[in-house]
Order: C-alpha cells, then sequence, then structure tokens
C-alpha cells in the first residue's frame, strides 16, 4: 500500500485520519519508522519501513535528504580475496645432454658456478643468467629446454628459436637470417659468434650444451637454490623464478563461478587502502584447498592460490576449496614491488546499461515490496513502488523501474 500524498500547508485536501498538517518550516515525516535488512550482489543493505497511517511528527527524529534519480550504468561485484605477485614460475636448471631417445643422460656443463643473480634481479633475453667457471650462461627466450648442442646442418624447433632470438637482439637482420627458419645456416653461426662476442665467449659458431638457457620470457628471480662455488650437476636446479609480467591471482568460490568470465574488469585495493584495475585473463579448472601463495599464474595450478586469509574453513579446519583467477593489472606501476601481497578483489560478475538508479538507502519497504519516497512541488512527499534490479555495491546504488519515476526527480534518504 503506497504512502499517502502528504500536502503542504494551505492546500485544501483533507489528510487522512489521525494525520496533522505541520508547524510552518517543518518536514513533514512519519513518526514510525521501522527498518529491514536485505541482501543482493553480496552486501547487505538497510531499507526504511514506513507506517503509512500514523501520525506525521513535527520534531523530525530522522533527518532526511534528497538525492537524484539519475540514468547510468551499473555494475555488480563478488568480493574475494586475492594474492598480488608476478605470472608464470619457472625453475632454471643446468642443460643436460640428451642420449638421443629424449632422456637426459647427465652429462653435460661441469666444474663450478662463480656468479649468480640475486632475489628479485630480472634477468633478460641476451644475458648473463649464471657464470660456470667465469664463463656465462645467457638467457635466450624459447619453450624448448637446452638437449642438444647446436651446430650448423641442424634442423628442429630449438634452432629456430635460436633463430628467432638471433635476429631479435639485433645479431642479424632478418633479410640476412630468417626468424622463422628452423634450419642452423651459415648466417645462424656468424650471428652467434657476435652474441659470443659480446659476453667474452669463444667464437665457435656454435652453441655447446652449457652456454644458454632458454626460457619462455624475461625471469624475474625469486629464489636462488644454487650455492656460489659449489659444483655444478647437469640437471640440478639453479634458480626458481617468475616472468616480470605483474599478476593478481583471486580466490574464487567453485559456487559463484558460473558468475565469472573472462575478461571481466576488476577492481583491486593494495593494501595501503590505494586501488587499481585489471582484467580477469584466464579462469582455473581445479579447485584447491591450499594456499601455497607460489605467484604462478597459471590457471588451475595451487601455485596461483591466494595467501589471503578470507577463504572459510570447514569443519576439519582445512580453508574451503577456491578456484584460481588470474587477472592482469591495467597500471602495473602502482603495484610497485609488492610479491606475494594479500589484496582484496572485486570482480564484476554483471552490468547494465542506460537504467534508472537511486540510492540503495532510499528504498522504502512496503507491504507489496518496495517503493521511494519522492519528493513533489511544495514540499509534497509521495511514494512510488519499484522493482529492484541489479545493485551496484561500490556506488551504492541499485536498478529500478516504476511507473512515474523519471531521472532528475529526487528521493528521500536518510541524512547521515
Amino acid at each position: 500500500m503506497s504512502a499517502p500524498t502528504r500536502e503542504a500547508p494551505g492546500d485544501a485536501a483533507i489528510l487522512p485520519q489521525g494525520w496533522r498538517r505541520p508547524k510552518r518550516r517543518r518536514r513533514m515525516v512519519t513518526a514510525a519508522v521501522a527498518v529491514v535488512v536485505i541482501a543482493a550482489g553480496g552486501g547487505y543493505y538497510t531499507i526504511r519501513h514506513l507506517h503509512n497511517n500514523t501520525p506525521v511528527s513535527t520534531a523530525d527524529p530522522f533527518p532526511t535528504e534528497l538525492q537524484p534519480v539519475t540514468r547510468q550504468s551499473l555494475s555488480q561485484q563478488t568480493s574475494v580475496d586475492g594474492t598480488l605477485g608476478y605470472s608464470e614460475s619457472y625453475t632454471a636448471v643446468v642443460p643436460s645432454v640428451s642420449s638421443g631417445g629424449g632422456s637426459s643422460s647427465g652429462q653435460g656443463q661441469t666444474g663450478a658456478f662463480t656468479w649468480l643473480p640475486t632475489d628479485g634481479q630480472v634477468v633478460r633475453e641476451g644475458q648473463q643468467l649464471y657464470a660456470v667457471q667465469n664463463s656465462p650462461v645467457v638467457l635466450l627466450y624459447g619453450s624448448v629446454p637446452v638437449y642438444r648442442s647446436l651446430s650448423q646442418g641442424m634442423t628442429g624447433p630449438d634452432v629456430q628459436q635460436l633463430n628467432t632470438d638471433l635476429v631479435a637482439l639485433g645479431y642479424a637482420a632478418k633479410s640476412d637470417l630468417d626468424p622463422s627458419s628452423d634450419t642452423f645456416s651459415s648466417a645462424t653461426a656468424t650471428a652467434l659468434e657476435k652474441l659470443q662476442s659480446d659476453h667474452g665467449l669463444t667464437e665457435s659458431g656454435t652453441l655447446p650444451v652449457g652456454q644458454a638457457v632458454f626460457e619462455p620470457t624475461a625471469v624475474r628471480v625469486g629464489n636462488v637454490t644454487a650455492t656460489l662455488g659449489a659444483p655444478v650437476h647437469p640437471g640440478s636446479p639453479v634458480l626458481i623464478g617468475t616472468s616480470d609480467t605483474r599478476q593478481a591471482v583471486a580466490q574464487v568460490d567453485p559456487a559463484n563461478l558460473h558468475d565469472v568470465n573472462v575478461g571481466a574488469h576488476v577492481s583491486i585495493t593494495l593494501p595501503d587502502d590505494q586501488t587499481t584495475t585489471g582484467v580477469v585473463t584466464s579462469i582455473g579448472t581445479t579447485a584447491s584447498g591450499s594456499s601455497s601463495g607460489s605467484g604462478s599464474g597459471s590457471s588451475g595450478s595451487t601455485g596461483s592460490s591466494s595467501s589471503g586469509g578470507g577463504s572459510s574453513s570447514g569443519s576439519s579446519g582445512a580453508p574451503a576449496a577456491t578456484v584460481a583467477v588470474d587477472i592482469r593489472l591495467d597500471h602495473p606501476a602502482v603495484a610497485g614491488n609488492l610479491d606475494q601481497t594479500p589484496i582484496a578483489v572485486n570482480i564484476t560478475t554483471s552490468t547494465v546499461h542506460d537504467v534508472l538508479t537511486v540510492p540503495v538507502a532510499a528504498l522504502v519497504s512496503e507491504p507489496s515490496g518496495y517503493g521511494v519516497e519522492v519528493a513533489g512541488p511544495r514540499g509534497t512527499r509521495h511514494i512510488v513502488p519499484v522493482t529492484l534490479g541489479l545493485f551496484d555495491d561500490t556506488a551504492g546504488l541499485v536498478q529500478v523501474t516504476g511507473n512515474g519515476l523519471a531521472a532528475g526527480q529526487q528521493v528521500v534518504v536518510p541524512k547521515i
């Protein structure tokens, strides 16, 4: 039942039984105001409830103000815990020679480690990753690991990635060396000699095992596992690292995963309360109950799990299972050097455009549903029943539709 129109002093309308006109310059408010709480979009909202047939008070015990009805876009978010770190995870190992059947023979580079990178250092293509017997081991980009020595006349995907690297590093022009070629040509040998010269290596024009390590991208050193001066063992790990690409990993309850899509926009709150934005790039397929926080961004890997403490635990005390959702930061520099840092993540799950919106606080509980109290001419107010749509937690707005409701009108909200 909608509230009756409240008339300004001097109007000829007859007020309902039990109502009286307010004194001059006093707002009209109902004496009995209750509140109800509704949950929507992951948030809880307090809604006013007007008792429509109660006397009007002149004391104004519940101060109010007016805010406009707007027409705009709204978004709904789900709030989850996450971890800020770097994407991907790599383990650099000392190369060893293949026995020919695909297994390692264990033979390869020997000696002692004479130079190692420091934790947090970023090593890029063409730079020294570590050194053995004062001979640099160069980082090159590629997905095929070193398993054999390369020389002129050989072919294969490992040769192709070497050709690509030599051109990318400027040791050969595309007109002289096709970066997509999988053949080790004389042009490959010439370009390789230039790379070897830059690093003080013997200019042999061949790439022996142990002179380079292939990784998919630049390596940000996370933990050096080798020891300076220790003997080198082919196949043993040298360091564990990640890419240098900033990434956030959110932990989403599998039950809510249907609301999360690749490409969804994300708002991230950092530990210093600074906010930044991002986009969902991948969604894991495996739920994990652990929180390893390794910083790995590969979807579905347990290494992508958040170190945040917001996940609920079951009766056994184990963390609730969640699915890793990888997020690319729109402004990586905002994250600074933070790594494995707990963050709050708001993922946009749905958006509506060109809709009428009112502040959530403007909602009034009615026997038949909800309404908003609209301010009219000469101080009048009346209730317009509305149908609720999407709630925008961040903006504190809700989508509404109602007969006679239009953008630009003023609705009554509690004054804070």
